[in-house]
């Protein structure tokens, strides 16, 4: 049940959605003190949409085949969101680029997870398992996740927190995904914890 006094989560996911789990997990709980109250998804047929049908989360597939014109799809999704009041908007393994219009307004209240430490390894191109590759051929000794406000370019947005894991000699991209992956969420929950125990006038973007 939702409680009016908690912070309002809405989730953008594009697959399996473990990301989302794990923070509905720590919602559920009371490690985090919010409500997860709606999911976009621009895969109909994503994990993310059977978990939250399972977890009665209200749900909707937004994308360009929905909506073909993408200023359309970005007014949607805000609308969207705005319709269940979310406060802070979570990227969870969401593939698509967000709009002016949602960045515009949920200002500094959109976040996403990064599986390196950035600024290395950001940019076009770099998401998933193709990090991990590159982390490998790079050689680096430390790599890691990193928390972030989400802004017009990608992986460009104000830090909010890192944690670095070290590379071993005998990592392949499996382990060391597996191994991000678990660090990751952790950070997640605890970024949103951080942001909630700001003043909720920050939070809100008041």
């Amino acid at each position: 049940m939702v409680n009016d006094r908690n912070i309002r989560l809405g989730f953008l996911a594009s697959h399996n959605g473990s990301t989302m789990q794990a923070i509905v997990d720590a919602c559920i709980s009371n490690l985090i003190k919010a409500d997860p109250v709606v999911l976009i998804s621009n895969n109909s047929s994503s994990g993310a949409i059977t978990r939250a049908r399972q977890m009665n989360i209200p749900f909707y597939h937004l994308s360009s085949g929905t909506h073909p014109n993408f200023e359309d799809l970005d007014k949607a999704i805000t609308n969207t969101l705005k319709k269940y009041s979310v406060d802070l908007v979570l990227l969870t393994g969401y593939m698509k680029k967000i709009g002016s219009y949602t960045l515009d307004n949920f200002k500094n209240r959109i976040l996403n997870s990064h599986p390196s430490l950035l600024p290395k390894h950001g940019g076009i191109g770099m998401y998933g398992r193709e990090i991990h590759k590159k982390v490998l051929e790079s050689g680096d000794i430390t790599t890691g996740a990193t928390i972030h406000y989400v802004e017009s370019n990608y992986d460009s947005g104000q830090i909010i927190q890192q944690i670095k894991i070290p590379v071993s000699s005998s990592d392949s991209i499996d382990t060391l995904e597996e191994k991000v992956k678990f660090q990751e969420k952790r950070l997640y929950i605890d970024s949103i914890n951080k942001i909630i125990n700001q003043p909720k006038p920050r939070l809100l973007g008041s």
